[in-house]
Order: C-alpha cells, then structure tokens, then sequence
C-alpha cells in the first residue's frame, strides 16, 4: 500500500530519478550481460529458519566437590582423549577425608577383632556353666555392633576416594576442548562448570518454527542447511522436528544434521538457516539478482530486441528460497511471462 501511493505520487518522476541514480544501461563496464527469461514456475515453497551450528554431542563438565582450581591441562581447540584429565581440584581436603576413612577402617578391624575374641572366650565360659547366657547374648551383640562398625567404615573410605576421584575432571570422550570456563585459583563448588568439551564428528544446526508452519512441516523427512558465512549449503541426513512447543516463544524446536565430514570453518557457534519444505505453488518470479533497488524502488533492465535494455519498474513480492537455496522474487505487476530481463543489472 504504501508503495502504491508513493509510485502514484512520483510517476513518471520515479523513474527519471532512478535512471539519474544508475550508470547508463548501454555504459560500456566490461560486464557480460546475461538475461534470464520471466515465466511463472511451480516452486517449492520453503521456509527459512534461523539456527546456530551445535554439536550433538557436547559436554559442560562441572566440578562434583569443593575446591579452587590448581591445574589445567589442556586449552581450547585441543583435541582429547575419553577419560584424559582436563583440569584438577584442590585435593587437600578430600585427601584428609581419604587417611581418615583409612584410620576409622583400622580402628573398627581393631574393635571388631576384639569383640569377637570377648564373645568366643564367653561362649566358652557359658559351655563351662561359669557365667550366665545373659553374659554371652551381650558379648554376641557387641561382636555384631563391631562388624557393622567394619562395613561403615569401608563404605566412608570408598566415598572418600570417589570423592578424591572427583578433584580430577577427566573428558567422558574423544572431543575437542571449547573453552575453559574458570581460572586457576577460583573457587569450584559442586555444580559449578569448569571446562567444555565437543565431540566436532557430529555436528547439526538447531533453529525455531512458528507455530503457523508446523502443519505443513508435520512429516517433514528433508531440509537444507545454508551456512551464509561459509557460502555454501548442505543437505541435512536427518531431520527432527521435536514433539513439544517452547510456550514463551509459541516456537517448536527443529534439528537438521549435518554430513560426518569435516568442513573448515564450521564450528559450534556458527549461525545458519535450516531451509524446510512447506508446500508448492505457482509463481510469477525472477532470479533476486536481477533486481535494481533504489530505496523504495524496485526496477529490472528488460532486453529489448532492437536497443539497449529498457529500464522497468515492477511490484515484488516476497522472496523465495527453495530447497536448493536458490533465491528468487515473486513479481506481482510490471513483468509478463516471455520478458527477458538482465540478470547483471549493470550489465552493458
């Protein structure tokens, strides 16, 4: 609407000033000009979703005791090993902890074997008819009370050590290091994250659908994924588009996989568009390069069979992507199917 008003207003003005604002049609710099044919196609509509690279298999490894950070062993980008440690805790705490569950399993043995010699040597006693069964039930109690004292003490040194085990974040497998999230010297509690990892083998671009197209993407079983900093586009060996919608953004999550083959410069973090099916339609379009924008005017160059190209203004509509990452415009007046226009608008 605004459009309309605003060509209505210029008329003929608009395009004297857009003819003023370009290098003249038959200008000789040393393009080619090449012409692509108007005509109404049958095309794929897709929908581009924004998305950021991730790997499927990712880690925050967070520390599980208290302690600072003494040690790191590895850096970003570094490639590790499953099981390798990564970084280390303070371990003068769980150290303590560990002696001490040592010194309390030798003090129960201690107690236990005495225990069990006071209730043999009364057992005896009592078979003797010197002293009573009261003497042996009593002695019988304590040896039992020593050998649960034993078991206690061996599973508080077994938490020990576990816990010992913790002050060592090791890799849970074979990945590459992302960041390092804390500095030597900083306090860890449990739960506090110290070091990320990925695993760059498996990567996918993880993006949002509005509600409005998820009917049409409800057996969606193929997508695209254009990676626009990389300048190039692959096809997704699987596609998920989750069963649950995320109730604040009224968007369902979907997840496109990327081919197993390593590419340079693609990494987590990288921003991408997932480009999902969502029906056909006829459409009177043009490849989007042909376009010449001034502002708010939008014109082709059309081939004329006798002269230079013959500058047009058109109405357009929404672009169009299909699932080959081709980008088009749909043209809604100016243009008839046949018409040549110039793809290189500044062609010669």
């Amino acid at each position: 609407m605004r459009n309309d008003l605003l060509f209505r207003s210029l008329g003929p003005l608009a395009f004297v000033f857009l003819a003023a604002a370009l290098p003249p049609a038959h200008a000789d710099n040393g393009l080619a000009a090449q012409t692509v044919r108007v005509e109404t196609r049958e095309l794929e509509e897709v929908y581009a979703a924004d998305a950021i690279v991730e790997s499927v298999q990712q880690a925050t490894l967070a520390a599980q005791i208290n302690g600072s950070v003494t040690a790191y062993y590895v850096d970003a980008g570094d490639r590790v090993k499953k099981g390798q440690v990564l970084a280390r805790l303070d371990t003068r705490n769980s150290d303590a902890q560990v002696a001490a569950g040592r010194a309390g399993i030798a003090q129960a043995e201690a107690a236990l074997a005495a225990a069990k010699s006071n209730y043999e040597r009364t057992k005896s006693l009592v078979e003797q008819k010197f002293i009573s069964q009261a003497a042996l039930d009593k002695a019988e109690s304590e040896y039992k009370v020593a050998l649960a004292t034993v078991e206690t003490a061996r599973a508080g040194s077994v938490q020990a050590n576990t816990a010992r085990d913790f002050a060592e974040i090791r890799a849970p497998f074979d990945g590459i290091v992302t960041r390092r999230l804390m500095e030597i010297g900083e306090f860890a509690n449990p739960g506090r994250a110290v070091i990320a990892v990925h695993d760059p083998a498996a990567l996918r671009a993880v993006g949002s659908l509005p509600q409005f197209v998820l009917p049409a993407t409800a057996s969606v079983d193929r997508a695209t994924i254009d990676i626009p900093s990389l300048g190039r586009t692959f096809i997704a060996t699987r596609v998920t588009v989750l069963p649950s919608a995320d109730p604040r953004l009224l968007s369902t999550q979907v997840r496109a996989d990327l081919p197993s083959a390593p590419v340079p410069g693609l990494a987590p973090g990288v921003a991408a568009k997932v480009l999902i099916p969502i029906g056909r339609a006829s459409k009177r379009v043009i490849p989007e390069a042909a376009l010449v924008r001034r502002g708010e005017l939008v014109a082709v160059n059309v081939a004329t069979p006798q002269g230079p190209p013959q500058l047009r203004q058109v109405r357009v509509g929404p672009s169009v992507r299909t699932a080959d990452g081709q980008k088009f415009v749909e043209i809604l007046a100016g243009l008839a199917d046949g018409e040549q226009v110039l793809l290189n608008p500044l062609a010669k």
